[in-house]
């Protein structure tokens, strides 16, 4: 609840202000347009990008972080949401490095100073970012990726991994016999056994199960429980070498106080190309987007991973402090300088070293623990909350950046100012 809350609040605020601070700055292009104009108008892009693919992360966190939309779009709606987090750090960094250069060097930037070399290095960016971010579409289709788990009916092979499960071809021994309640005196029996190996039937395995129970059907006679013929094995609810079993039945229990899943119609599980399983329409598939890596993912997706850290994000992070921290105390030092100008430098740093450190920091220290771990940390869905932020943010970098998108926020204000106060000004003024 707290992440959708997050999402929301984010999409509520972020949206507005950022269509908002295009079509001011699309405005001023008419009249001219700055080196510091097209990067801005860049990272406005960027985050209108991530805001409208928001709307996905938000029902992705409604559905439990499972895809309750079509799998298609999982890849598509992903590269957008995570290339969006590093053009936006990487827009920073070029915003930096303008300001920078044109307060330090200013006779020898001046000559260089124009739209078409930042128009150039926008391109360069957006290649960067989208090139490096298309690993979602590598790991979707990857073989053995993403596995859709049914959560109804399946029947599996002695190869087949259904629902985190592999039967492994050990031996299930120490049976003991019982009649299910209800079908007494019709030679149905239920033998039940959990742990132990030996020789009889396939058991299903699973470093998270340490026991597993496994049931197997006795039925000379043909006996039909639900309507079906009882015959076979059947461990942890999925059914083993030909018996089907049904999570959403009702659960008869055995005398020993097992429950014992029933038996429903025959299902068949086939195995895509991708390593995801296809089920009948009777089977309610429970898809996880981008998460759930196999081994041969992981080992390209983690080292990947340590590279956005190091190039998309540590590399832009410490050019951004280099040229700010450089850019004030230059700034500082000039006393023909105005104090508001001065102001508004130190607002511009601020909010960008807080914007880095909040938003982009933790989710790209999770790059780097994963690496180091090997497998993805089970915060990493809190920290891609707070990149969320970061089109919410970006805002009040616009503010600062641009004296045009400034003046228009003021205005802004100044007129909901007057509206409110013409609202509530009459019964004030009576009461008063």
């Amino acid at each position: 609840m707290l992440v959708l809350t997050v999402y929301i609040l984010t999409f509520s605020v972020g949206f507005p202000a950022n269509v908002f601070t295009f079509i001011i700055l699309l405005g001023k292009t008419r009249r001219g347009v700055s080196s510091s104009d097209i990067f801005l108008l860049n990272l406005t892009a960027a985050d209108l990008l991530l805001l409208l693919f928001l709307p996905f992360k938000m029902a992705e966190t409604a559905a439990g972080m499972t895809w309750p939309l079509p799998i298609v779009l999982c890849p598509v709606a992903n590269f957008c949401f995570y290339s969006s987090i590093y053009l936006s750090s990487l827009f920073l960094a070029a915003l930096s490095v303008e300001r920078y250069l044109g307060v330090v060097f200013p006779l020898q930037f001046q000559d260089r100073r124009r739209p078409a070399r930042a128009m150039a290095a926008s391109v360069v960016l957006w290649l960067l970012a989208c090139s490096h971010c298309s690993v979602v579409f590598v790991a979707h289709y990857h073989p053995g990726g993403n596995q859709a788990t049914a959560n109804k009916s399946v029947v599996i092979s002695e190869t087949s991994v259904v629902n985190g499960f592999k039967v492994d071809g050990s031996k299930m021994s120490g049976w003991v016999d019982f009649e299910p309640k209800g079908l007494t005196n019709s030679n149905v029996k239920i033998s039940r056994r959990g742990g132990a190996t030996n020789s009889g039937v396939s058991k299903i395995s699973n470093p998270n199960v340490l026991d597993p129970e496994v049931f197997k059907v006795s039925n000379p006679k043909g006996v039909k429980v639900n309507g079906v013929v009882a015959n076979g094995v059947m461990a942890n609810g999925v059914a083993v070498n030909g018996v089907i079993s049904n999570a959403n039945a009702s659960n008869p229990s055995t005398p020993n106080g097992a429950n014992l899943w029933d038996l429903s119609a025959p299902t068949d599980t086939s195995q895509t190309p991708n390593g995801s399983s296809s089920s009948s329409p009777n089977a309610t598939d429970v898809y996880k987007c981008y998460d759930d890596f196999s081994d041969d993912q992981l080992s390209f997706v983690l080292p990947l991973r340590l590279e956005l850290f190091l190039l998309l994000f540590l590399l832009p992070f410490a050019i951004t402090i280099f040229c700010y921290i450089n850019f004030i105390r230059v700034l500082l030092a000039r006393p023909n300088i105005p104090s508001e100008k001065k102001q508004r430098a130190i607002g511009l740093a601020v909010a960008t070293v807080v914007n880095f450190g909040v938003c982009f920091a933790p989710y790209n220290v999770s790059h780097v623990v994963g690496f180091m771990e090997k497998r993805s940390p089970d915060w990493r869905v809190y920290a891609l909350v707070l990149t969320s932020l970061n089109a919410a943010l970006d805002p009040v970098v616009f503010y600062f950046s641009s004296t045009t998108v400034q003046k228009a926020m003021v205005k802004v204000a100044v007129t909901i100012g007057d509206k409110l106060r013409a609202v509530g000004g009459w019964p004030w003024s009576r009461w008063r």
